[in-house]
């Protein structure tokens, strides 16, 4: 392989940039409302669904790239897009309710809401386990839990317990 061939482009810039944009846009919208978030921790299952999309998404975007400059371009638009995302849920609260999904509420007054917690693939031992994290024994002891946007679980607590709000 040539310098020419090495550094040059063999697809055109556009056509990367196209091609990068669409891949990304799907797997944001993939992730965002079919996978939604964790639970503050990644699994082997994760690892192994974001390799192989990864892997999956590589053809789609680069077609018949064969040099390091067509490598760089995907790279950068990728990164630029994710950029515009950050930016623009930081930047107005219109955008980041669309872009972040809502907290979604887990506990409600001492009561653990099962049908939500089934829509994240929760077990109630999995819920108790993140509670007793945050120094919850009950979940009589708990005012309101939520799983936040970022897959953490806020626990307000009651008031009536050693550690209110832990």
């Amino acid at each position: 392989m040539g310098g020419e061939t090495l550094f040059g482009f063999t697809v055109a810039p556009l056509e990367l940039f196209v091609r990068g944009s669409c891949v990304f846009w799907f797997l944001f919208l993939v992730f965002r409302f079919v996978l939604r978030r964790g639970v503050g921790a990644i699994g082997i299952a994760d690892i192994l669904v974001i390799v192989l999309i990864a892997d999956a998404s590589q053809n789609a975007m680069a077609g018949e790239y064969r040099s390091i400059t067509d490598g760089l371009v995907l790279i950068s638009t990728i990164v630029g897009w994710n950029f515009v995302v950050d930016w623009a849920a930081d930047r107005f609260a219109r955008i980041a309710r669309i872009l972040e999904p809502p907290p979604l509420l887990l506990v409600h007054h001492g009561r653990v809401l099962h049908r939500n917690l089934r829509s994240e693939f929760l077990s109630t031992d999995e819920l108790m386990g993140k509670l007793r994290e945050k120094g919850v024994e009950s979940i009589a002891e708990v005012k309101f839990a939520r799983l936040e946007s970022n897959g953490e679980i806020s626990v307000i607590g009651t008031g009536n317990s050693s550690q209110p709000g832990a």
